[in-house]
């Protein structure tokens, strides 16, 4: 079982310094994040700042124009600066502000760093440009770019004391992660080929016609787009429902967290789902009052009482 720590920790002035950084970063971006993590207590609202800043720099090194090389010896540096702050070398002025408040949350959760070695070889592959083949292929790449980011929070949100099936958490967590992947997947179809990158499985785009890939504002000729789009938001939508069953084993304001940063993306799923083209014509997402909505469902605990309630009727 993953404990979860609910006090607030004294941290000195440079700590506290390095987290309104990190806070800083996630709200300018990563809007859908920043919403989730607004229902947290300080103390994890912070560390899931410094997990995010840390996460935000690798993407970025692969997401960049550098050369692939340098991209290389840039995560290679990331990897160094990881190994620093799992060793408990970064001090409190050190000048990284990232590298600061990672090491303090590591300090005061049991954040399973290895989480982020994953990450930067998921990144990796990206800049070596790896397609993949089959849903099994891709899974390898969501798991190291996604399922260990819901690993990693789950640290930080630990579970409920006597939680049933709790050593099942980091399972739930990393599907869950799986599913926020594959939506953003769906999502940013077109501009992954504008950058020429296709990450949904060679052998789906096959099956659908739609092996010439994106790279413009409506599907290719004789294309099933929306076959393709329809096979891939059910694929999801199991994802979501396994990765839900972790809601019931977290603490409320964690469970309110995760149900609202998981809402905001079945939401844009099931608007990729009416409107599959749409993804072809720019970048889908909800407006605030949606989010909002969302947010206080996942306060109101009504995704999590679902969940128990299908739990309980499957062992019924």
């Amino acid at each position: 079982m993953i404990r979860t720590v609910e006090f607030a920790p004294h941290a000195s002035a440079p700590v506290l310094a390095a987290y309104s950084y990190c806070e800083a970063v996630t709200g300018q971006q990563a809007r859908n994040f920043a919403y989730g993590i607004r229902l947290l207590p300080t103390p994890k609202r912070r560390a899931m700042s410094a997990l995010y800043a840390f996460s935000r720099r690798v993407d970025d090194i692969g997401d960049g124009a550098l050369a692939g090389e340098v991209k290389v010896a840039r995560l290679e540096d990331t990897r160094a600066l990881l190994t620093r702050v799992r060793d408990g070398a970064v001090d409190e002025d050190d000048t990284d502000p990232v590298a600061v408040a990672l090491a303090h949350a590591a300090e005061v959760f049991p954040i399973p760093l290895d989480g982020l070695d994953e990450l930067i070889d998921g990144v990796l592959m990206d800049v070596r440009g790896e397609t993949y083949e089959t849903w099994d292929d891709l899974k390898v790449y969501c798991r190291c770019v996604a399922g260990a980011i819901g690993r990693l929070s789950l640290g930080v949100f630990g579970t409920e004391p006597g939680a049933r099936g709790a050593e099942r958490a980091p399972e739930y967590a990393d599907t869950l992660g799986l599913a926020l992947q594959l939506t953003n997947i769906l999502r940013d179809v077109r501009e992954d080929a504008e950058g020429g990158r296709t990450y949904l499985p060679a052998d789906d785009l096959a099956k659908f016609g739609c092996s010439a890939g994106f790279a413009g504002p409506t599907a290719p000729e004789g294309a099933d787009f929306a076959g393709l789009v329809h096979f891939e938001v059910r694929r999801a939508r199991a994802l979501f429902a396994e990765g839900y069953r972790l809601l019931p084993m977290l603490d409320r304001r964690s469970g309110a967290c995760v149900a609202a940063m998981a809402g905001i993306y079945r939401r844009l799923l099931d608007r990729i789902e009416r409107e599959p083209e749409a993804v072809l014509r720019g970048r889908v997402s909800l407006p605030g009052r949606e989010k909002a909505y969302v947010a206080v469902r996942g306060l109101s605990g009504l995704d999590t009482r679902h969940v128990s309630r299908r739990t309980l009727r499957r062992r019924a």
